[in-house]
């Protein structure tokens, strides 16, 4: 496999037409931009196949059709074992708080889920909402000192009640990669299953679900070069103990269906083919000429090589202030942080910031991120929270080199100071 390859970042940047119109888009934990071949796949149904699937007629199999060769993109996109542990729904919010809906029979008054202080709230309220049945919520804390979660504190909050434990694969703050398959095979050997938020991850790294062992596994395609829609997968004989979110003549067995109440969206379903074609022919250009996944594999390679340039390029600017503070990990040890790298700067309103880098036509975010809790736990909520900065492979050093230098430019003048209380 050719994982050292470098990126044509002129073909990857052709592939994106949004990034042809003048912004630098470094917000892109909010949501990236989307393929071309993305758009291409909506279209495609939308002007082919746009008839409900079920029919006899020809079009009908082709919309069915069509629908199949999303759910084995996503297969292939995940390394699932089969096409039918494919969920799609609008939103990896929307998706989590179905399957807490569908494992509510599952659950009896007393049985346990933990969830981390570190999760997007998307993997924390489903859950939380579960305590009106009785279900007791418990929190893994983060280890303030190693900025990580540990094992250790998790391991006095499990007992013989512990159903679930939900777990982030990357916050979208801190950007550090949780070792998924470890908790996992110790989750696993307590007898619980695990449910991961992934997607501050997807877009940085190639998803293994099976080398992962993880339960269910979520991410939004909106922010994997996609459209606004999200997949969940789950291992078959999970899917079928789920209780049915459809009508009542969907039965247990009827996956992943009974988990898409109204059916999926077909046409944005469909954009995950043109996700996977791209990723693949990324592959094929670091040299990789095997099957698609393989190809994915090596296409993630390249696109983490690039990525970890761009991380250590804007680390090393922020390092070099003494006046900032990163949240997280300050380095990026053996490429074990994503390019989503959150940070203030000491007396300064981090709006006020952002609404300065506008004027550069450069695309940042403050706030929390729907990171609440972590926020609070971190102390990291005045000054209009954190600034953030979020890239991913498309974007360039040059890029890079131009935010800082107007970083440089409005930290030398009075933009956002707090003011005195």
């Amino acid at each position: 496999m050719a994982g050292t390859a470098s990126l044509d970042l002129e073909f990857v940047r052709s592939q994106f037409p949004a990034l042809q119109h003048g912004w630098t888009f470094f917000d892109n934990a909010g949501g990236s931009q989307i393929l071309k071949g993305a758009v291409e796949r909506i279209n495609t149904f939308l002007i082919e196949k746009n008839v409900q699937i079920g029919g006899s007629y020809a079009v009908s199999q082709a919309a069915a059709a069509a629908l199949y060769e999303a759910r084995t993109a996503a297969m292939h996109l995940v390394n699932a074992s089969r096409p039918e542990e494919i969920v799609f729904g609008n939103s990896t919010t929307q998706l989590l708080q179905n399957l807490a809906r569908a494992m509510q029979s599952q659950l009896a008054a007393g049985d346990e889920i933990i969830v981390t202080i570190s999760d997007h709230e998307s993997n924390i309220g489903p859950w939380d909402r579960l305590q009106e049945r009785g279900v007791v919520l418990k929190f893994w804390p983060l280890n303030k000192d190693s900025m990580s979660l540990e094992l250790a504190d998790l391991e006095p909050l499990m007992t013989e009640r512990t159903k679930l434990i939900c777990v982030t694969h990357v916050s979208n703050i801190l950007g550090s990669i949780n070792p998924v398959r470890e908790i996992a095979d110790y989750v696993h050997a307590k007898g619980a299953r695990i449910c991961v938020d992934a997607v501050a991850y997807a877009p940085h790294r190639a998803v293994d679900v099976q080398a992962f062992d993880v339960d269910y596994y979520v991410f939004s395609l909106y922010k994997t070069y996609g459209p606004h829609y999200a997949l969940m997968y789950g291992k078959h004989e999970l899917l079928l103990e789920l209780d049915t979110l459809y009508h009542y003549f969907y039965g247990k067995d009827k996956v992943p269906g009974k988990l898409e109440p109204g059916n999926p969206n077909y046409e944005l379903a469909y954009s995950t083919c043109g996700i996977v074609d791209y990723l693949a022919e990324l592959g094929s250009r670091a040299g990789e000429t095997g099957s698609v996944r393989a190809r994915i594999e090596a296409g993630f390679q390249a696109i983490t090589a690039q990525e970890n340039a761009l991380t250590e390029r804007l680390l090393t600017y922020l390092r070099s202030r003494n006046d900032c503070r990163i949240i997280g990990h300050s380095t990026n040890r053996d490429g074990r942080r994503v390019p989503t790298i959150a940070f203030r700067f000491d007396g300064r309103e981090a709006g006020e910031i952002c609404k300065a880098m506008d004027k550069e036509n450069i695309a940042i975010r403050f706030g929390d991120f729907h990171s609440r809790r972590l926020a609070e736990y971190l102390d990291q909520t005045d000054h209009g929270g954190m600034l953030r900065v979020s890239m991913v492979h498309y974007n360039t050093i040059e890029e890079v080199d131009r935010m800082t230098a107007a970083l440089d430019r409005i930290l030398a003048t009075d933009v956002g100071f707090a003011k005195a209380s």
